[in-house]
């Protein structure tokens, strides 16, 4: 069973957050250690695993500061094929994997050319306006 990464991704803005799982996938390519969240297409890197995660939960960071503070999150999540339920407000569902598989050209060739590891984080999001 693969290990849990423990990946402290949360970025606070002051409104409800919606508490989501994401699917972490962790490999190295030229000697370099990648965190990468095809839900998200984001990834973080080191030399080690744990300077990858560290990466990768900087990465994350600013990805919900700026796409917040530009008013995108909600129209960048859809574009990257998330489910937004518009009547809960507080709902937003990644792509499955397949899917990220068929639409993601990094992640497939990540996928088949690639030895990896899946794991997974819980993250806490900016819930919708």
């Amino acid at each position: 069973m693969p290990k849990k990464v423990s990946v402290h991704g949360e970025w606070r803005s002051g409104k409800n957050m919606i508490t989501c799982n994401l699917p972490l996938i962790l490999f190295v390519e030229d000697n370099t250690h990648i965190t990468y969240c095809p839900a998200l297409d984001i990834s973080g890197y080191g030399q080690t695993e744990a300077e990858s995660n560290k990466s990768f939960e900087i990465t994350l960071g600013e990805y919900f500061r700026y796409t917040v503070n530009k008013k995108r999150l909600e129209e960048d999540l859809k574009k990257l094929g998330w489910t937004i339920k518009k009547h809960l407000k507080k709902d937003a569902i990644p792509p499955s994997m397949g899917e990220l598989l068929q639409n993601n050209e990094d992640f497939n060739r990540i996928f088949n050319t690639h030895d990896f590891r899946k794991s997974s984080t819980t993250i806490n999001i900016p819930a919708f306006a």
